[in-house]
């Protein structure tokens, strides 16, 4: 009977890591260039499969049964976000696919969000995080936001005066990006892309659907509760039968 506990617990834990993901996707709904995320588990002995196993996908038995259910992964969905107009010179939207690529104090970062400014020393810059990079991976001087900027991304001045050019950087295999929980994302084998499509004074909006994230809420609430109200049950059943047991 104890073995119920093991179900329960891990249930409750789960629910709950799924309530925090469903809550930073709906905390994040107005940011820009936000991606939703999806949590998913599987039992504990498939997990462990898949880290003792070995490419050949031929694992070693490590029990009969599995009482407890483990967080296998948060896979973020990239499917795009509607662009809005802001009629903000700074302000980007990529079309299709790629990021923007951002010089940071740990290494180059990519980010979905176009919402960019100028630094004390007039190169763009994604406020708080670091230098906006062009296709070659140089930061970008504009000392203005006085611009005119096609849709390749190519900055020019209001007079033609070119300026530089907002590089967007798509990636082989996207099963490799990660979050970093910053609304940045990390990765290797990022290239410039040849022919990228973006919309000058537009943001793209999160592609969190709110709707679909209220009934998540709703069902892992009530999953949670639950699992909560029938562990409560358990613990009185034990109680008296360790009760019932030593009176006889």
């Amino acid at each position: 009977m104890f073995k119920g506990f093991y179900n329960l617990t891990s249930g409750m834990v789960t629910q709950q890591q799924h309530l925090n993901v469903v809550g930073n996707n709906m905390v994040n709904i107005s940011t820009a260039g936000f991606k939703e995320s999806r949590y998913a588990a599987t039992t504990f002995d498939d997990v462990m499969y898949a880290r003792v196993g070995n490419k050949e996908k031929i694992y070693t038995d490590i029990g009969r049964q599995s009482y407890i259910r483990a967080n296998s992964e948060i896979k973020v969905l990239f499917d795009q976000g509607i662009p809005e107009p802001t009629g903000i010179p700074l302000d980007f939207a990529i079309m299709g696919e790629g990021f923007f690529a951002v010089q940071t104090e740990d290494g180059v970062a990519y980010t979905r969000a176009g919402n960019f400014s100028l630094d004390d020393e007039g190169y763009l810059c994604f406020p708080g995080v670091g230098r906006v990079l062009d296709p070659r991976g140089q930061t970008i001087q504009l000392n203005t936001d006085k611009l005119s900027v096609d849709e390749q991304g190519v900055i020019s001045t209001e007079g033609g005066a070119f300026l530089g050019q907002l590089g967007v950087y798509t990636f082989p295999d996207m099963e490799q990006v990660e979050y970093d929980g910053r609304g940045m994302f990390t990765g290797e084998g990022a290239q410039a892309a040849a022919a990228p499509t973006i919309y000058w004074k537009y943001l793209e909006r999160s592609n969190v659907d709110m709707i679909r994230q209220m009934t998540e809420m709703l069902t892992c609430q009530r999953s949670l509760q639950s699992a909560a109200q029938v562990t409560k049950m358990y613990d009185e059943l034990m109680s008296h039968v360790s009760s019932d047991i030593g009176r006889m």
